[in-house]
């Protein structure tokens, strides 16, 4: 599996304030480039943090990207996936409705009243791990019912995660001209930070876009 890390940040390093709302960090260039990674992919990945925060639907925008896509015989949407280690995800959130298909990935300790809430509200349960998440275990899972192209949103412990167990193979990175600042904002790679064995990465590219800088990492 190809494992694509997107992110906005600001030049501070956040992706978003203390309060962990949405903020507006790329504009719309940006966003069209982040539906065309989302359509080139066969699932999108975010954390339940994300989900709880933002609510985000996690579809495509652009009409013409959907019909290219069913051009290619694939679903109008790619795959949703949430990494949910306590089966938190709201049963009305907006990526358990009918537009695409939706995987949590879920630890064995998730309740099981929970579990049967979440498979009724539609989603496809994988469960990976013990008490937490394990992403490689959930990986083999996610391709064994077709996913080859993995984007991942975040949040920033989600990302920390992947980098930590050396899963991730791209990384696009998108740095608005603005600063949040905050010691309690949360980063692109939050968790329990490295100490040693820094991941490294190679920079392929630099690109000006909107009014920030995308930058390019191959992992």
């Amino acid at each position: 599996m190809h494992v694509h890390v997107n992110a906005a940040t600001s030049v501070d390093g956040k992706l978003s304030s203390r309060r962990r709302e949405q903020v507006m960090i790329s504009g719309d260039d940006d966003f069209e480039r982040v539906d065309r990674i989302r359509a080139a992919s066969d699932a999108v990945l975010v954390g339940v943090g994300t989900v709880l925060a933002d609510d985000p639907h996690l579809t495509l925008d652009a009409e013409e990207l959907v019909a290219e896509r069913a051009e290619n015989g694939d679903s109008a949407h790619p795959a949703r996936v949430v990494a949910d280690s306590r089966a938190r995800t709201p049963t009305d959130a907006r990526i358990l409705d009918d537009a695409a298909t939706t995987y949590l990935l879920i630890s064995e300790d998730a309740p099981e009243a929970r579990r049967r809430e979440l498979e009724a509200a539609g989603a496809t349960l994988v469960v990976a791990g013990a008490e937490r998440v394990s992403f490689p275990a959930a990986f083999e899972a996610l391709e064994d019912v077709g996913v080859e192209r993995l984007m991942v949103e975040g949040g920033g412990e989600v990302i920390f995660s992947l980098f930590d167990d050396d899963l991730v193979d791209e990384l696009t990175l998108y740095v608005g001209s603005m600063v949040i600042g905050g010691r309690d904002a949360p980063t692109l790679a939050d968790g329990d930070g490295f100490v040693s064995d820094f991941p490294r990465l190679s920079l392929r590219d630099v690109e000006r876009v909107d009014d920030g800088v995308l930058l390019t990492y191959d992992c």
